[in-house]
């Protein structure tokens, strides 16, 4: 067996915060003898989920089994997860942070499973999958993240599931959103579709694909969190990871 040190792009802070979470569990269980600390095991799920390591890669890596590797990360990362914000109090934030306006848009997280497996197949990406819905600001900084649903799931129906166009109106906030979602609502408003359209409605969707732009890739940002790549987990807990990710991201950005 070979062994190398490797660099994790992450902030000491970040490392600390993740590590006061699983000490603070660990008391309120009053849990004794563990094989890692807490900072050990919070930098192992930072890996994990930075990385997308395997869990045996884990396991070899840290000097403890698969199953420790598993059960260190399904903990930490619900941990995590549940510190992720509110849709109400996130739009609220969003509200009280000026924004002229928010960007809906669903990413679809892709997964190990065959071609049986239809809930999870999304026609639009060709691939098996969990479909995320993601606000965010003009800037591109994540304000939400929904749970998962099977990749089959059309992204209006989605955000209807989650009860994100309703949170929107409530919060009176206005929303650009792509094709995808053409006729959810009133308040949410996306490109001219068709073709052969006249010139003012091919000037509007570009200006519309440029001011939506820089939110949608904060899709794109989640997946530098390789682990949401490829999830060979259980699919349902593509929202967890999501979610887990956002409030690490966060505490990154507060740091810099």
């Amino acid at each position: 067996m070979l062994f190398y040190r490797a660099v994790l792009p992450l902030s000491r802070p970040t490392l600390n915060y993740a590590a006061g979470l699983v000490r603070r569990h660990r008391k309120q269980l009053r849990s004794r003898g563990r094989l890692l600390n807490p900072a050990q095991q919070a930098l192992l799920v930072l890996v994990y989920l930075r990385k997308g390591d395997t869990f045996a890669e884990l396991g070899s890596g840290f000097g403890v089994s698969i199953s420790t590797a598993r059960r260190y990360v399904n903990e930490t990362v619900e941990l995590l997860a549940a510190r992720s914000p509110k849709l109400e109090a996130a739009l609220r934030s969003a509200e009280r942070a000026g924004h002229a306006y928010v960007v809906l848009d669903g990413t679809l997280i892709p997964i190990d499973r065959v071609a049986a497996d239809r809930p999870f197949y999304s026609g639009k990406h060709k691939r098996h999958g969990m479909n995320l819905q993601v606000i965010a600001t003009p800037t591109g900084e994540i304000v939400w993240v929904s749970g998962a649903l099977p990749g089959s799931v059309h992204d209006t129906r989605a955000a209807r599931i989650w009860g994100i166009l309703r949170a929107l109106e409530r919060a009176g906030l206005i929303t650009l959103a792509d094709k995808g979602y053409h006729g959810a609502a009133d308040h949410v408003w996306t490109p001219y579709r068709g073709k052969n359209k006249p010139v003012s409605q091919r000037e509007a969707n570009r200006s519309h694909a440029k001011l939506r732009g820089p939110g949608e890739r904060a899709n794109a940002t989640l997946k530098t969190w390789r682990i949401l790549r490829k999830l060979r987990c259980c699919p349902h807990r593509a929202g967890f990871l999501a979610k887990a990710i956002h409030v690490l991201q966060a505490r990154e950005a507060h740091t810099r």
